[in-house]
């Protein structure tokens, strides 16, 4: 587990968490019926290299690509393929990036074109999820904190609560302890501290919360074939609070920090 002791080591994980920002804008603009879960991750690809940082997921234990791309009913990690997106479809992307040897790592969950009210909802709670967790990542509070405020906000909606696969420390590291469950116990689990960087996902299904593995070891789906969405963030405590660096500059954070 790394801990940040100086601005610049900030700055640097603030710079990784820039273009994983510019990596989702570039993104979402390409996101349409037709295109190519391949040619989604060229664009990352090319955001990644015009602004001078090399990506996370290219090569990690074998991972092929730059973005995990998982649409409908894969959760995450699914693999870029010559799947193209078609009107109705939802859509999962998650992507880091690396700066100078320090981590930034967010995701996000997009409809592409008109999708029913309830998926437009479960996209939205995830999100909603994700900010709940964000705002308990504070010097003194614990890691069951985290997990309570997201587990609150999926149970009350009464979605499927990934349980295997949780949010994780970041650093030098693209996955460090501490281990974010997206459940638990308030006042429960490590302490945080000033020095702490965190990633906090949900992952929230319409259907139950089981999940499956395909054959390629990466693709992870819904049990039930139901929907899902993710949504992450990067977030540093820092001697000034917590500071979420996988945001773009001047967007809004929009819960309390510190």
């Amino acid at each position: 587990m790394i801990t940040i002791k100086s601005s610049r080591e900030f700055e640097l994980m603030a710079v990784a968490g820039r273009c994983v920002a510019a990596v989702h804008a570039a993104i979402r603009e390409s996101a349409k019926p037709g295109v190519s879960m391949h040619e989604l991750d060229e664009v990352s690809g090319k955001v990644l290299a015009a602004q001078r940082c090399t990506p996370s997921f290219l090569g990690y234990h074998g991972f092929p690509a730059t973005i995990c791309a998982s649409p409908n009913d894969v959760i995450v990690h699914g693999i870029p393929t010559d799947y193209r997106l078609q009107e109705g479809d939802v859509l999962s992307i998650d992507s880091g990036a690396i700066h100078e040897g320090y981590h930034g790592d967010a995701a996000f969950t997009m409809a592409i074109g008109e999708v029913p009210v309830e998926v437009t909802q479960l996209i939205e709670t995830t999100e909603r999820a994700m900010w709940a967790g964000i705002a308990q990542v504070k010097h003194g509070n614990r890691i069951g904190d985290i997990g309570w405020a997201v587990q609150e906000v999926g149970e009350a909606a009464g979605y499927g609560i990934v349980r295997e696969y949780v949010g994780h420390g970041i650093g030098r590291q693209m996955h460090e302890e501490p281990q974010i469950p997206n459940f638990g116990t308030p006042g429960k689990g490590m302490k945080l501290r000033k020095g702490m960087a965190l990633c906090i996902e949900p992952m929230f299904n319409l259907g139950g919360p089981g999940t499956k593995v395909d054959d390629d070891d990466w693709t992870v789906r819904t049990a039930d074939g139901s929907l899902s969405a993710h949504w992450e963030h990067t977030v540093c405590i820092t001697p000034d609070g917590p500071v979420v660096t996988t945001l773009a500059k001047d967007s809004k954070v929009p819960v309390s920090l510190g």
